[in-house]
């Protein structure tokens, strides 16, 4: 179903002002005064800010779903591949370059998902967690066969660093790009970057296992440490 013109105003405007000031901070009435629509169009088209919020990651991932979804059903094509880590992540890659949005902002896309882990949006991580759920444990159990050596905590750590610096790398691509060209005269593109990126993603999955101490951590910390106050209850 093509979304009305007044549906995408509202969702183009909310898009821009979460990225920009991020969610808790970016009020109804200043999404509906960028999209020229009243407060009861939100409403009537959305019902909640959250469900607002929701929608605007909807309208990026539910292609991205989709397209990663065919693309794994390629690779399973060959047993081979399926089970290859350079292989998972081209086609990870593929589908993130790809990702098609009625903005196609791949920088803005990339700052919303890294404020949806960075600010308090439970609601948020919760029915992404729901409507993607599928996707994301069919690429999780491609990504155990290709990486057997890994015990299922470190894989999650390893993961989720991954995912880190290639949300912080893409949303900062105009930074970067200006750098790379100020600094090493140097004009790179979205797909450059990506091939400069991969190498990262690989070696940290790929890195040798190393025990990880977390009462040595602690101990050489003080300050890390909880101290109950017993008057008050809290705790610092």
């Amino acid at each position: 179903m093509v979304p009305s013109d007044t549906v995408t105003r509202i969702l183009d405007a909310a898009e821009v002002l979460f990225a920009e000031y991020g969610f808790s901070e970016t009020s109804l009435r200043r999404i509906t005064g960028r999209a020229e629509v009243n407060l009861a169009a939100v409403n009537y088209h959305f019902g909640s800010k959250q469900a607002l919020i929701q929608a605007v990651f909807f309208r990026y991932l539910d292609p991205f779903s989709a397209d990663l979804h065919q693309r794994l059903d390629v690779l399973e094509t060959d047993e081979a591949k399926a089970s290859d880590l350079d292989g998972l992540l081209d086609t990870l890659f593929g589908s993130v370059l790809e990702m098609p949005s009625e903005s196609h902002d791949l920088r803005t896309f990339m700052k919303l998902l890294g404020l949806a882990y960075s600010q308090a949006q439970r609601h948020l991580r919760d029915e992404l967690r729901s409507r993607y759920g599928d996707i994301f444990s069919r690429f999780l159990k491609l990504l155990r066969q290709a990486t057997p050596e890994l015990a299922n905590d470190e894989r999650f750590w390893r993961l989720h660093f991954m995912l880190g610096s290639v949300i912080f790398t893409l949303s900062g691509l105009n930074t970067l790009r200006d750098i790379a060209e100020h600094d090493y005269h140097q004009r790179v593109t979205i797909r450059e970057l990506a091939q400069r990126l991969k190498p990262v993603a690989l070696h940290a999955l790929r890195a040798p296992v190393s025990d990880v101490d977390s009462s040595t951590m602690l101990d050489s910390h003080p300050s890390s440490h909880v101290i109950s106050h017993p008057r008050t209850g809290t705790h610092s």
